[in-house]
């Protein structure tokens, strides 16, 4: 007469096989195999490639380091960078002070807060691709949202996407639409958790609103901010689909990305190798920088 198995009987049965040494790699396989083919097989195949010459899409030569080399002395890429920097600098400045601002109006719990915070995280969650698509809706000349109120007052439309100045600002002012409630979120999560004793005691000993943040939320906050601002920094250096559908870089290259600028290397001219030089160098950075968030984020726990 066969017998119900009990948990416990199950739980001797694998310790006594020896399965139970085994079980907890068999069920890291999946994901592990996953991160192979999805991070480090690329991640090689692409330093690999970064030291070829290809013709129409086959490798000719080693090349060695000569791609590198030329990724220095080719001033469109160095122009790229620049872009590319100043567009985080700026951008992640401004999500930083945004998003600390609306953290701080939004850290009491009370029922129309809540419907805020709601709204706040609406732009985070729709495609970047779609967002690219509206905001190349309402900067544009004709029918464009601006345009129709520049009409309205009797003003001629602002040509945001023709000149180089106004595309970037467009730009920065996309990325701070979408990405601002990132740093709200994270921002917000670093104030709830801050212990309230120091606030009391701030309170009882007459200190104002302002004193307050200086002296007590700003400090105990850093570690959340470094840590909030190296991550978005790290996402806005890869920043492409936005970028592409709203300019593609134009006008000329006033908003051409080091994102957009391999893409056209690698795809329009089909130089591969150096295309692939130019982006593993910008992966090691963002390296460094997720090193560096890692670090923070256990300094924080510690």
């Amino acid at each position: 007469m066969a017998t119900a198995m009990t948990p416990g009987m199950t739980v001797r049965t694998l310790r006594g096989s020896g399965a139970d040494r085994i079980l907890p790699y068999l069920m890291l396989g999946p994901a592990l195999f996953l991160v192979l083919g999805v991070v480090v097989y690329p991640f090689i195949d692409g330093v690999r490639s970064s030291t070829g010459f290809y013709r129409f899409g086959r490798v000719v030569r080693d090349v060695g380091l000569d791609n590198y080399a030329q990724a220095f002395r080719d001033p469109l890429f160095i122009e790229a960078l620049l872009t590319t920097l100043r567009f985080v600098a700026i951008a992640v400045t401004i999500e930083t002070v945004l998003g600390l601002a609306l953290a701080l109006l939004c850290a009491r719990d009370a029922r129309f807060i809540r419907r805020i915070r709601m709204t706040l995280i609406l732009p985070m969650i729709v495609t970047p691709v779609v967002v690219g698509i509206i905001f190349r809706l309402i900067y544009a000349s004709d029918v464009g949202l601006f345009a129709v109120m520049a009409r309205s007052v009797g003003l001629d439309p602002p040509q945001i996407l023709s000149n180089g100045t106004s595309a970037f600002a467009g730009l920065i002012l996309l990325d701070v639409w979408e990405w601002t409630p990132l740093l709200f979120l994270i921002l917000l999560a670093g104030l709830q958790s801050l212990p309230v004793e120091p606030f009391e005691a701030a309170r009882v000993d007459g200190a104002t609103s302002w004193r307050t943040f200086l002296d007590h939320t700003l400090p105990m906050l850093r570690p959340t901010i470094l840590v909030a601002v190296t991550l978005r920094a790290i996402d806005a250096l890869t920043t492409f689909d936005q970028v592409y559908v709203l300019t593609r870089g134009g006008p000329g290259t006033s908003t051409q990305l080091i994102s957009i600028y391999g893409y056209q290397t690698f795809f329009q001219f089909q130089q591969v190798g150096y295309a692939a030089a130019m982006l593993f160098m910008v992966a090691l950075v963002m390296l460094v920088a997720a090193a560096l968030a890692i670090a923070l984020m256990r300094r924080r726990t510690a």
